[in-house]
């Protein structure tokens, strides 16, 4: 018995968190609320981003402060990461977009390192990558907490897949699936230039830095593979037609050129609305799929079609299987926001902690 309690002790989890932006700090911030209603939580071990890596500490606002401060280098992975200092059974949180380190996420499964990640990059890119971040979470006995990835938590992904592992077969899938765009979309009237609400948007943080980034669809194509594959359907990005917002000369704009020129979506869009309201419909952004495809693009709805409820950054969701043959499967909440993101972060690092102590036990 002794040799177990020691080997757990050992072994005890940790974390390790990747990402000092707007997430990042706000995971650290309800981190310190969920410990002053003592709810029991593994200690930081690392906390990091592309420019420093510091050791956790109780100082977890300070090291955040300094995380921000430091000095830009060329390294994109810490050094922890890199070597094998992360141990199995500890916990990686992947608060990032970056590429670079969705690249390591099947690596440190594969070690027995658990991952939960807000970067859709991992599981709604390439699919031979999410297939092998699937097999190495086998492999490794690891855990692959990725709900923050579509819907900021929302319980989409756990839907598709206690319906999948009920039998059931998904027949289509199709939401607004993007915070920002919903938020874009609720509030577009005409009464000002679309420009105009997407500068509101970017503004108040529902947008990317670059709005282009939303505006083409590509982060809706990304959750839309995340789900489809969710739902055991292994599409390809390719599969998916996306009908970008952005024209040509937007898209093709320099970081400095992209506020004046997006005064190039207003006579399309306005166009667009007032086509929508003479049919009595409403815009909406869609990610669909079913068994003949995948796609992303703007389509005017009926004033009462299941995606035209909702306001400000709600996504909302209609899923339509064995179960739910007519009437579909409704889910809708708040699909954008750090603290909704960070609150289910948190919720995946919770769930593998309790289940390594359970397992433990």
């Amino acid at each position: 018995m002794s040799a177990v309690v020691r080997l757990n002790a050992r072994r005890a989890p940790r974390l390790a968190l990747l990402g000092t932006g707007v997430v990042g700090s706000a995971l650290v911030a309800r981190y310190r609320r969920l410990q002053a209603r003592g709810i029991a939580l593994p200690a930081f071990a690392w906390i990091a981003n592309s420019r420093e890596v510091i050791e956790g500490s109780d100082t977890l606002e300070a090291s955040l402060q300094q995380l921000r401060e430091a000095a830009a280098n060329t390294r994109i992975v810490p050094p922890w990461a890199e070597a094998d200092a992360l141990d199995a059974g500890d916990i990686v949180i992947d608060a990032t977009a970056s590429d670079a380190i969705a690249l390591r996420h099947a690596e440190w499964l594969a070690r027995g390192v658990h991952v939960v990640t807000a970067n859709k990059l991992g599981c709604g890119a390439d699919l031979v990558r999410a297939q092998a971040i699937e097999q190495a979470a086998r492999d490794g006995g690891a855990i692959y907490g990725d709900s923050a990835t579509v819907g900021a938590g929302l319980p989409l992904l756990r839907s598709l897949r206690a319906l999948v592992a009920g039998g059931d077969r998904i027949t289509s899938v199709e939401g607004v699936l993007s915070g920002s765009l919903a938020w874009l979309f609720n509030h577009f009237d005409g009464e000002q230039a679309f420009s105009s609400y997407v500068r509101q948007a970017r503004a108040a943080g529902y947008t990317e830095p670059d709005p282009r980034i939303d505006l083409s669809g590509e982060d809706v194509r990304r959750k839309l593979l995340i789900m489809a594959r969710a739902a055991g359907l292994p599409l390809q990005s390719y599969d998916v037609r996306v009908e970008s917002l952005v024209p040509q000369v937007l898209a093709n704009a320099s970081d400095a050129q992209i506020d004046d020129l997006l005064s190039v979506l207003d006579a399309p869009l306005q166009e667009q609305l007032e086509a929508a309201r003479r049919d009595g419909a409403q815009l909406r952004l869609v990610g669909r799929f079913d068994a003949a495809g995948a796609s992303v693009g703007l389509r005017a709805l009926p004033a009462d079609h299941a995606l035209c409820g909702g306001a400000g950054t709600d996504n909302r969701v209609a899923i339509h299987c064995d179960r739910y043959p007519d009437q579909p499967l409704l889910v809708q909440g708040p699909g954008a926001g750090a603290e909704v993101t960070a609150a289910a972060l948190l919720d995946d690092v919770l769930a593998v902690a309790l289940g390594t102590a359970a397992h433990a036990a």
